[in-house]
């Protein structure tokens, strides 16, 4: 994923302007003297945020160097040292605050992420996110998704077509959804459908669908239902050839990925690991001259 674009960099001035406003009145303080600083973290964790911060820190000051001790998506202990920052006092004061709090956020996704992803471990079934994010921020989310071991799913309504129970009410019925869908969008586009039933999952496939989502449907009903939908698709031809579907679960308490593993579907989609994940605590000392002279 490429955090090094147009609008990122706007989002991170934006993050910037809304701290400093007219400017820092505690820089003065400072003296503007050269100085490092380490961040700390308190607890333990996955980190991610390191290629953040560094970008926001370039876009307020380019003498600050940092250094990342650690690599986004890579693992830490409570009290680990995660990066080093040389520059002005002040420069690594103002930015302290909005890098922070961007590396605990994410690292809490990370972290959150990481541990559902274990429980997949060796099932073959992937950690898919979903686009219940915080406005402004998915780009970073989604980002810390993947580097808890998840993979993403659309970034935006532009990258794939998900026909949901209010696109299915509009169009009169699934089959007639996926055809105007089918008419209008290119055709490197995928379509999936949100199916709230069985008979609805075997509806969108059978209207050509490439993937279907199933919605808050038990493990017990998938068991039955996957090979069902499977063998349906296998009976489709696209140029000739058979059309594989995707088959997601959405809609699960997260406690349960393991059983819903179990029943042959290829991804589970879920917000937990941005809705219901915490700050991972980090913290920044800054060392002077002062400092060293006193040890």
């Amino acid at each position: 994923m490429n955090l090094l674009t147009p609008s990122v960099n706007h989002l991170l001035d934006l993050w910037l302007d809304e701290d400093l406003g007219r400017g820092d009145l505690t820089a003065a303080a400072t003296h503007n003297d050269f100085c490092s600083a380490n961040w700390t973290a308190k607890h333990k964790g996955v980190f991610c945020g390191g290629e953040v911060v560094k970008h926001l820190f370039k876009r307020l000051d380019q003498s600050v160097h940092i250094d990342l001790l650690l690599k986004d998506g890579e693992l830490f202990a409570a009290n680990q040292k995660i990066l080093k920052l040389h520059g002005p006092a002040s420069s690594l004061l103002a930015g302290e605050r909005s890098a922070l709090n961007i590396a605990m956020h994410l690292s809490g996704i990370a972290t959150t992420t990481a541990k559902l992803v274990a429980e997949l471990k060796g099932t073959g079934v992937q950690l898919a996110d979903t686009r219940k994010t915080t406005p402004g921020l998915r780009i970073f989310e989604k980002y810390a998704i993947r580097c808890g071991g998840g993979i993403n799913h659309r970034l935006g309504l532009d990258d794939a077509a998900m026909i949901k129970e209010n696109h299915i009410e509009c169009a009169g019925n699934i089959s007639s959804a996926v055809r105007a869908v089918r008419t209008k969008a290119p055709w490197t586009s995928k379509i999936i459908v949100e199916a709230e039933t069985p008979q609805q999952a075997i509806e969108a496939v059978i209207a050509g669908a490439d993937g279907v989502l199933l919605d808050e449907i038990p493990p017990e009903v998938l068991h039955r239902l996957v090979p069902q939908l499977r063998t349906i698709s296998s009976t489709k031809k696209h140029n000739g050839e058979s059309k594989p579907i995707v088959l997601e679960a959405s809609g699960i308490n997260p406690m349960n990925l393991k059983a819903y593993a179990a029943t042959g579907i290829d991804l589970i989609s879920t917000s937990a690991p941005i809705s219901r994940s915490h700050w991972i605590d980090l913290s920044m000392r800054i060392e002077t001259s002062h400092q060293k002279d006193s040890e």
